[in-house]
């Protein structure tokens, strides 16, 4: 359950910055949304053309609730990230290369609060553990996918970060060793299959001439189209196998997916599961349970207030007061 602390607030604001949008919002210790706000990501490589966009975001929503407290920062990012000092690269957000994103939000919006950053599937992973799918699990894989591929890990209750803050990053599993180049720089990574803009190409290129988004291809799977389902199918199935693989490796009870990809349904998760059945060869993988995120869209703004709410672990070391009990 959720830690009690802070006792001076328990509101937290969160921001969420991926490839496709930004979102921003106020957050209680019970996972409450007061308000938020999403505009879509600027496209620019001027680093502070994007950043201008987040304080104008993160400024509507303290406009929308101005006079309510609140105890902290969380910044959920896609990655990589130079981490803890987050400093971000996310390969989504090309406009940024090594920002100081923490340190900026810190000097804005954080003096004298505790700001924390993590990757945005790391930020689903917790939030997933503590108010989602993962709620009663000690051992929770949390997925997103959407114009990228990440993940975050959670082993014995408690957030796993590896030597360099990308513990946990699933999309770039080499599902494919023959498959397309992914922007990491690899070959074949689930990510350069089942990002939302690789769905939209290969459905292009089998004869899909609707809207070429992630979200488009959706829609003309719902609708049957040949082209989109294939599409969907080679995605979701790309998942499934890495999955096997890790959660063979890392022996978690569950996996949560969530982000625009995952918000297709069926049509993701059906190959996504059939796959993960045909490759899971272990008692103990089979028996891990892989389900939609329970959060949806919010998952990773939960994440990024759970970073502050949450005192446990190595999260302690970004805050810049004391929260201890007094006693």
């Amino acid at each position: 359950m959720w830690s009690d602390r802070p006792t001076m607030s328990s509101t937290v604001l969160a921001l969420d910055v991926g490839g496709t949008k930004l979102a921003a919002g106020l957050v209680t210790s019970r996972a409450e949304l007061l308000c938020r706000a999403e505009i879509p990501t600027p496209e620019t490589d001027d680093p502070e053309v994007l950043w201008s966009a987040v304080t104008g975001l993160v400024d509507s929503v303290l406009g929308q609730r101005g006079d309510l407290p609140f105890a902290g920062v969380g910044i959920a990012c896609g990655g990589p990230m130079t981490w803890p000092r987050g400093e971000v690269s996310p390969l989504n957000i090309p406009a940024w290369r090594g920002f100081p994103l923490l340190e900026r939000m810190r000097a804005r919006y954080g003096i004298g609060l505790p700001v924390a950053i993590h990757n945005d599937a790391v930020c689903v992973a917790v939030a997933e553990h503590r108010w989602g799918a993962g709620v009663g699990r000690d051992h929770v894989l949390g997925m997103v996918v959407s114009t990228g591929v990440g993940g975050g890990l959670l082993l014995d209750g408690r957030r796993i970060d590896g030597a360099s803050g990308n513990a946990g990053h699933i999309g770039h599993i080499v599902v494919d060793p023959a498959g397309p180049p992914c922007r990491c720089g690899g070959r074949g990574c689930v990510e350069a299959i089942a990002r939302g803009p690789a769905i939209a190409a290969y459905a292009a290129e089998q004869g899909w001439t609707g809207e070429a988004s992630g979200v488009g291809v959706a829609r003309g799977a719902h609708a049957g189209d040949a082209a989109c389902l294939g599409a969907f199918d080679r995605a979701g199935r790309a998942v499934g196998i890495a999955l096997a693989s890790a959660v063979a490796v890392l022996d978690v009870e569950l996996v949560a997916v969530g982000g625009g990809i995952a918000e297709a349904g069926a049509v993701f998760f059906d190959p996504l599961h059939a796959a993960f059945r045909e490759h899971a060869g272990l008692d103990f993988v089979r028996r891990c349970e892989v389900v939609p995120a329970g959060f949806g869209r919010g998952s990773s703004l939960a994440g990024a207030a759970a970073l502050v709410l949450d005192g446990r672990g190595s999260v302690s070391r970004f805050w810049d007061v004391d929260w201890s009990d007094p006693d």
